[in-house]
């Protein structure tokens, strides 16, 4: 469904910019390359006929816009059991579990989250990418955050491009960090396994920040959060330091088991098959209403029942 016919005129102070600009400007609500795109589709006409981004604009132009809603989305409703944890007319932040893909691809056509969300949230066919603001791994668990409108959509993308998105994650990594601090590593795609991401130098500027939250004999527990939102950032720059996640099966390499290890912590490592990563906090000012949303969620099961182990094997040494 596409929404109303909008109507407006071109303010005089506007008088001397691109057309583009002015769009820009005049409906903020909306991208400026969706403006563009719209503009040259013919979906926005000015003084009821076509125009071109790079025509320059005098002020007191009538112009008609028309948004497109496009299906930008192929995957199927499904339903599926989601852990909403906030969510109004224009958002939801969703608590992912570990395992669930986010969106549908080769070999994961349905069962993803976006499909679940279709079903929730029908309109969403109408969004880019069906909301979903940012990713995660398949086997990371933790809160995501999702636009339920096309206004929301281009305020909370701007945001986080701004850095404007508080996102906080706990990790389990090898080794015992002494202190805390901050990875700042561009990150690009692994020249040899394309399925890879790696530290490069000529690869986009990465952020990571991380304080110690706890020590254990051979591994270290520690808040993470992001300044840039880099494909697998955090678990690229913790292998890069040489402290890969505990679990990770694409950056950690073979299992490494510590000298003086209980049997139990031998067979809880043995079984952890994925990145010891948890999306907990999520914090934004909200689009539409500007009251600051600030979210947090414990770690999943497995992921507690590894620190309580690691605790456990810390007393008794």
């Amino acid at each position: 469904m596409n929404a109303e016919k909008q109507i407006a005129t071109i303010p005089a102070e506007l008088a001397g910019l691109r057309l583009d600009q002015a769009l820009a400007r005049m409906f903020p609500d909306y991208s400026r390359s969706r403006l563009k795109e719209w503009l040259l589709g013919g979906a926005i006409v000015v003084e009821g006929g076509p125009a071109k981004p790079r025509d320059a604009v005098s002020g007191g132009e009538t112009v008609t816009f028309q948004p497109v809603a496009e299906v930008n989305v192929r995957a199927e409703a499904e339903l599926i059991q989601l852990d909403i944890v906030y969510e109004d007319d224009d958002l939801l932040v969703v608590n992912k579990p570990a395992g669930l893909v986010v969106h549908p691809g080769a070999g994961n056509p349905a069962g993803t989250l976006m499909n679940g969300l279709l079903h929730h949230v029908p309109s969403l066919v109408e969004i880019p990418r069906a909301g979903i603001i940012h990713r995660l791994d398949k086997d990371t668990s933790g809160l995501l955050l999702v636009a339920k409108t096309l206004t929301a959509h281009t305020a909370l993308v701007r945001l986080l491009a701004d850095r404007e998105i508080s996102r906080h994650y706990l990790a389990v990594c090898y080794g015992v960090l002494t202190g805390g601090g901050a990875v700042r590593e561009p990150i690009g795609r692994h020249p040899v396994d394309r399925k890879r991401m790696s530290v490069q130098q000529d690869g986009k500027p990465a952020i990571t920040h991380y304080t110690v939250k706890e020590r254990f004999a051979a591994f270290t527990y520690v808040d993470v959060s992001l300044e840039t939102g880099r494909t697998h950032q955090i678990r690229v720059h913790f292998a890069h330091r040489r402290h890969a996640l505990v679990g990770d099966p694409t950056y950690g390499g073979r299992l490494a088991l510590p000298k003086g290890a209980s049997e139990e912590l031998i067979q809880a490592l043995r079984q952890f098959k994925r990145q010891a990563l948890h999306a907990t906090r999520l914090a934004f000012q909200h689009p539409v209403s500007g009251e600051m949303i600030d979210l947090e969620v414990a770690p999943p099961k497995d992921f507690q029942e590894l620190i309580e182990t690691l605790r456990r094997d810390m007393r008794n040494e």
